[in-house]
């Protein structure tokens, strides 16, 4: 698996900017599922790579998210977590795949690189 990449001089990276923007907007339907199918369709296309690799990473975020929220909501504080983490990963999911659509390897905030 090879990072080198040719990125232009905007930022933005060679690639189907269609399937980066799938990768990330999958996401919404099918949480792991969609970006692990675009990783795997991916064939050596380093955007869309990156993309799906980002997206697959912050839905782990996200679901540990979940997971912490459930937990507390024994005690009420998750129930008013849920719908935050909801809203947080709705926004960021369109902002990425508005930007993997002008090309560009969108990187979530606060999120680590697990895969």
């Amino acid at each position: 698996m090879s990072t080198t990449a040719t990125e232009t001089g905007d930022g933005t990276v060679d690639g189907d900017t269609t399937l980066a923007a799938l990768s990330h907007a999958s996401s919404l339907f099918a949480s792991f599922l969609g970006p692990i199918l675009f990783l795997i369709l991916a064939d050596d296309d380093e955007l869309v790579e990156r993309n799906a690799k980002n997206s697959l990473n912050f839905q782990i975020v996200v679901f540990a998210a979940l997971m912490i929220a459930a937990v507390l909501s024994f005690v009420f504080i998750g129930l008013l977590l849920f719908p935050i983490i909801g809203v947080v990963d709705l926004v960021l999911v369109l902002v990425a795949t508005v930007k993997a659509n002008d090309g560009r390897v969108y990187s979530y905030p606060f999120t680590p690189d697990i895969v």
